[in-house]
């Protein structure tokens, strides 16, 4: 019994390993949607729109990349 203990122990532990990186995958893709996303928007403004927001064209990747990491 014991050798099937541990087949039932490792198949668990493989299938946790597996939903934590299907996880961390999806988490990566919701950031970079936000990134792309914010990004666009962002571009897509005017240079009137900017000015009145107070953003530079130059710091749009910045902001988006804060926007989806927060760093």
């Amino acid at each position: 019994m014991a050798f099937a203990t541990d087949i039932q122990s490792f198949e668990a532990g493989l299938v946790r390993r597996m939903r934590s990186a299907f996880d961390d995958a999806r988490t990566a893709a919701g950031k970079r949607r936000i990134y792309r996303t914010t990004l666009s928007e962002l571009n897509a403004l005017t240079q009137r729109e900017l000015d009145d927001l107070g953003i530079s064209r130059v710091s749009i990747p910045d902001i988006a990349r804060e926007a989806a990491y927060g760093k």
